[in-house]
């Protein structure tokens, strides 16, 4: 009856060793299937070109209004509407009957008093005439001349002629229409495309940042460079030409809190029309060693703020607070938090914590940076 007892409990006993010796076996590489693998990319310093891309709309290079400098009736238009026009080039032909017939008799007037100046001269000098009748005669003449030169302009007034070159728009007047002289209306307006100025809007926020950086070594100084602008269409395509930054406005639109800046572009082909909504591209400065994160590996905490699981030299996961204000293309430029050759986990992120250890291998969802190249970002 006491032998079942000893034997039982003498099995019990060696199948709790036989467990606990294999538990101890298997125990390193349990501990091993239980380390994470990560995957990261090796974060490197590179030149960049950091670049503003700000809304504006393009403005005609000059703008004519075409106004009448006489009265009268219009006879002829001579251009086509929508054509390309030369400076010079007559426009419209305004009835010139009665201001021929003023410039004959003023040309008329003018020969009679000059020939009466001319006796006159010579009798004065005889005495035949007094002085004071030699200066009339005188003053009749210059008056007469300038009469002759009054209804002469008045004569070529008559032809409008286009003031500057460029494209003509639709024509307020036709033919049999009377126009006057200083009228608020323009028979037509004339708009240089070729070059066409395009301004944009930076906000002062925007302008005070870059002074800062600038200030603290943070970005350098872009040089000849940095008066470039380049040109994104409404359709995202880019414009061909580049443009050169011409002036920034002097004073801050109460009502927008933002500063005006020109461009000035060639437009050859008349691809740009006025009124066209653009964006601009700026060249702010320059950054000798810039820091470019992949989106993949920057996160937001519960604030907001954005936050990246780095692998330090002990295999050990360490969180980074970040400063990001930009992204470029599909990474992010770093201000502050990351630094050359972090190795900044892609890969595995929801599988890892703060102070776990993992084994860092590299990232298959981002492709790894083999050399420093510039780049350029946008907003």
């Amino acid at each position: 009856m006491s032998f079942k007892p000893a034997l039982t409990t003498l099995l019990t006993g060696i199948a709790l060793a036989t467990l606990m010796l294999s538990g101890c076996e298997q125990q390193p590489d349990q501990q091993a299937q239980d380390t994470p693998k990560v995957g990261v990319v090796t974060l490197q310093a590179q030149p960049f070109a950091q670049t503003s891309e700000l809304p504006g709309r393009t403005n005609a290079y000059r703008i004519a209004e075409v106004r009448p400098q006489v009265n009268g009736i219009i006879l002829k238009r001579l251009f086509t509407e929508g054509s390309e026009v030369k400076a010079g080039q007559q426009l419209y032909q305004i009835d010139p009957a009665t201001y021929e017939a003023t410039y004959k008799s003023a040309l008329a007037a003018l020969k009679s008093s000059k020939a009466l100046a001319a006796r006159y001269k010579e009798l004065v000098a005889d005495q035949a005439v007094s002085r004071q009748e030699y200066d009339q005669a005188q003053a009749d003449y210059l008056r007469d001349q300038a009469a002759l030169d009054s209804a002469q302009i008045n004569l070529r007034y008559t032809k409008v002629l286009a003031p500057i070159s460029g494209r003509i728009g639709r024509s307020s007047v036709t033919e049999g229409a009377l126009v006057n002289n200083g009228q608020a209306e323009a028979m037509a307006v004339i708009q240089q495309l070729d070059p066409i100025y395009v301004d944009v809007t930076q906000s002062t926020k925007d302008i005070l940042r870059l002074r800062k950086e600038l200030a603290s070594g943070h970005l350098q100084k872009a040089g000849a460079h940095g008066a470039k602008v380049k040109l994104k269409l409404e359709d995202g395509s880019l414009y061909a030409h580049e443009g050169t930054l011409e002036f920034s406005e002097v004073s801050v639109d109460a009502s927008t809190g933002s500063v005006v800046l020109r461009a000035v572009f060639p437009n050859p082909e008349n691809e740009l029309l006025p009124g066209m909504f653009v964006h601009a591209q700026l060249v702010e400065g320059l950054q000798e060693q810039a820091i470019l994160a992949p989106q993949q590996g920057v996160t937001r905490d519960t604030s907001g703020a954005p936050v990246a699981l780095v692998v330090n030299a002990d295999n050990v996961v360490e969180r980074r607070l970040l400063e990001a204000e930009r992204t470029v293309g599909d990474r992010w430029l770093i201000n502050s938090g990351l630094q050359a050759g972090d190795r900044l986990i892609t890969e595995g992120l929801q599988f890892v914590h703060p102070g776990d250890k993992v084994e860092a291998v590299p990232a298959g969802n981002v492709k790894q940076p083999v050399a420093a190249a510039p780049a350029q970002n946008s907003r």
